[in-house]
């Protein structure tokens, strides 16, 4: 049987890098060339209309559609000088992508030939069909009617030939289609309870942003490797595959000297971003073989996400080039690290940042306290909706595992920061709010300056962390849209604040001191969300234990998950917070559902056709030589030691038959299951049903496959090894 595997495993051991064009400028030279920044919008538009759109992105005032001729003229002034000669709406439906359909700058002269036109109308808003994107009933085939319409917020920017326009993507009859729409609520909703709790402390304060800074994880394999691995190509991680002898044991991958090919990708790929107005800073070796991080500076929420979905896209376009495969799937390799998105999360106000503490003033130091209090409350509360936001098919796979956090959301904060709030729990009123900032460690060696120590550690265990001006949301997998995760936080925060400055308003009301007001509140709010407060191992099975005493969240089931959503709890919340109407909130259940059904049934049918046409008869290809052998042997030898010499062959020619006949039986165990959980009508219970049967079959198939794995002949076995994906040379 010819084995086209080691010629591919050769081919790929050979290349070399690309050669990446090096840009004459410095970065902050090149920064945002691709973008319609204030720089341009200066530039290309009159100081009456510059004036107009600046007031609608600082301060969130309603576009005057009198001004968007103006604007897209200015746009499509500076496009046709960059070559572009289409546009489109860009827009993030509920797949977990992105959608764009482009359109020439062309109309009719009326004399027979074409003119160049970009009209104010075509800049505000378009019509997708709506009835082709997840809606979850909410629009049908024959109801085709949706709207993109135009954020100004997020800057527009050039991909090769075509100006970007980032939209929201809503139903004719208004409901949410998308990520940015609730995402831009949710931030409003922040910025107008933040901003009402600030004026206790600071009346100057205008506007509260929500920040995000993304670390977007990711593996790269050599595009030849991931063409010969028929499962990664169509779902993203490998369904088999036995653990390479070296993985990641030694700890020498993290940190490590960046291979040559992925320095140049990588170099590539920041000076693209860079040019997309992506500010791009960090770049590193992650844990695992082939595993890598790159992250950028902090920006408010709503560009973080634009720019983190841009990324990923750009990510994989520039990865191919390099002759790689960008894999965002947060478990594509079984017995070695998976990848996440830390979503690293602050508010701050116009004068300042709000988690930024100790203060130097009792003042700054209750304001610090109000917000971090407020903020466990909001997480306490929605804490297995927080869980929901971030689960998925695919993340499943990851939390829980040692390398992330469990699949229950806790918070850490800290020793200090912990002392603190049990003092202000206990203590009298006087001389509350005594707490270190960062302190000096001199070492002991003599060339090495005093270090400014922060006042909390870090605990990777912990899926909600504070790390000293941020909280690090850190179960956000991969290859998600953040979105998702910032509109449950940023709403669950806001319904805190306001539920805050509602009882504290109430004690005032009644004639008692404002400060008082306010730390007999926060004393409340630090007894009811002590159950999400947890400084300790997160992987620990005595958590469960505890978490479940505590009242938390432990529920492992994705479609059980899901339906924290449909709560009455989240429903109120949404609604109340003007985020997201019941209506929307099932609409999305349903596609969640049915997205979570669609990635194991198209997992599990991928599995049953290499399990059957590759997997079986290269095992019983290997099975006849070693019986053929035996044969031979019985030929050439007496009886007796023919016996002695074939034991160790006849073992394993029983051991093949028998594992072939358990992965045999598996995959038709598998679709039987597939089938009957096909004919449930129900999105949710179907889920379920693939969930609770589908997928524990392929675990069983693919256990008996990775033991067969090492016991067939490696010049037989067709399908690249764990041992040559995970490690570029």
């Amino acid at each position: 049987m010819a084995n086209l595997r080691f010629e591919v495993v050769a081919e790929a051991f050979k290349k070399k890098p690309c050669e990446v064009p090096t840009p004459q400028e410095r970065p902050s030279e090149y920064f945002g060339k691709n973008v319609f920044n204030r720089q341009k919008m200066y530039k290309y538009l009159s100081k009456d209309v510059y004036n107009k759109l600046i007031d609608v992105i600082d301060n969130g005032t309603r576009l005057d559609r009198s001004i968007a001729d103006a604007v897209a003229m200015g746009m499509r002034k500076w496009a046709d000088e960059n070559g572009v000669t289409h546009y489109t709406h860009w827009f993030q439906p509920l797949t977990e992508g992105t959608a764009e359909k482009h359109d020439a700058f062309i109309e009719h002269d009326g004399k027979g030939g074409m003119i160049e036109e970009f009209s104010g109308k075509l800049l505000v808003q378009q019509e997708p069909d709506a009835s082709s994107f997840p809606s979850g009933g909410i629009r049908n085939t024959f109801e085709a009617r949706g709207y993109s319409a135009w954020d100004p917020t997020s800057p527009v920017f050039i991909i090769d030939d075509t100006l970007c326009i980032p939209t929201i993507f809503i139903s004719y009859t208004g409901e949410a289609l998308d990520y940015k729409a609730p995402l831009l609520r949710s931030l409003h909703a922040v910025n107008v309870a933040a901003t009402n709790v600030c004026h206790y402390f600071y009346p100057n304060v205008k506007k509260v942003t929500s920040n995000l800074g993304w670390e977007q994880e990711y593996f790269l394999v050599d595009e030849s490797l991931y063409s010969a691995r028929p499962d990664l190509m169509l779902t993203g991680r490998t369904l088999m595959g036995h653990d390479s002898a070296k993985n990641q044991q030694m700890d020498d991958h993290y940190f490590g000297t960046i291979p040559e090919r992925v320095q140049a990708f990588m170099k590539d790929l920041e000076i693209q971003a860079l040019e997309l107005g992506i500010p791009v800073k960090t770049r590193h070796n992650e844990v695992a073989p082939n595993q890598f991080e790159l992250a950028p500076i902090y920006e408010e929420t709503n560009l973080a996400v634009d720019h983190n979905m841009l990324l990923m896209s750009l990510m994989k376009k520039v990865a191919r080039k390099h002759g790689f495969r960008a894999l965002l799937h947060e478990k594509p390799f079984a017995g070695i690290n998976g990848s996440g998105k830390h979503n690293n999360w602050s508010l701050s106000t116009d004068t300042g940042i709000l988690l930024h503490g100790p203060g130097k003033t009792p003042e700054d130091n209750l304001r610090f306290v109000t917000f971090i209090v407020e903020t466990l409350m909001g997480v306490y509360r929605h804490n297995g909706l927080m869980k929901a936001s971030i689960m998925s098919a695919t993340n499943a796979h990851r939390l829980g595992a040692n390398e992330a956090p469990p699949a229950i959301i806790s918070s850490f904060l800290g020793k200090q920061l912990s002392d603190l709030l049990e003092h202000i729990e206990k203590a009298d009123k006087e001389d509350l709010f005594k707490m270190a900032g960062k302190q000096g460690m001199v070492m002991d060696i003599p060339e090495i300056p005093e270090l400014l120590i922060d006042n909390t550690d870090r605990n990777r265990t912990s899926p909600f962390a504070f790390t000293g001006n941020r909280f690090e949301f850190r179960a956000v997998g991969s290859e998600a849209n953040c979105a998702a995760a910032m509109i449950v936080l940023n709403t669950a925060v806001a319904e805190a604040l306001t539920n805050f400055k509602v009882r504290v308003d109430e004690r005032i009301a009644n004639g008692e001191n404002k400060e008082a007001a306010i730390i007999e509140v926060i004393r409340e709010d630090i007894k009811t969300c002590k159950p999400i407060h947890f400084d300790g191992n997160g992987y620990s099975e005595e958590w469960v234990e505890e978490a479940t005493r505590r009242g938390l969240d432990v529920e492992t089931s994705c479609p059980v998950i899901f339906e924290r959503y449909l709560d009455e709890d989240s429903v109120r919340m949404f609604e109340t917070m003007g985020v997201m109407k019941r209506n929307e909130l099932k609409a999305r259940n349903e596609v969640k559902w049915e997205t979570y059904t669609k990635k194991i049934q198209i997992e599990a049918r991928v599995l049953g056709d290499i399990t059957m046409n590759h997997i079986v008869p290269v095992a019983t290809h290997y099975q006849s030589q070693l019986a053929k052998n035996v044969q031979n042997m019985y030929m050439i030898f007496p009886n007796s030691e023919a016996a002695s010499l074939t034991a160790r062959n006849k073992k394993i020619i029983r051991e093949i038959a028998e594992r072939t006949q358990a992965i045999e039986t598996g995959v038709e165990e598998l679709v039987s299951a597939r089938k009957i959980a096909n004919r449930i009508e129900s999105e949710h219970e179907k889920a379920i049903a693939y969930h609770d049967t589908v997928a524990p079959k392929m675990e069983e198939i693919r256990e008996q496959i990775d033991k067969l794995e090492l016991i067939v002949s490696d010049e037989c076995w067709t399908l690249p090894k764990y041992r040559e994906l995970l490690f570029i040379r």
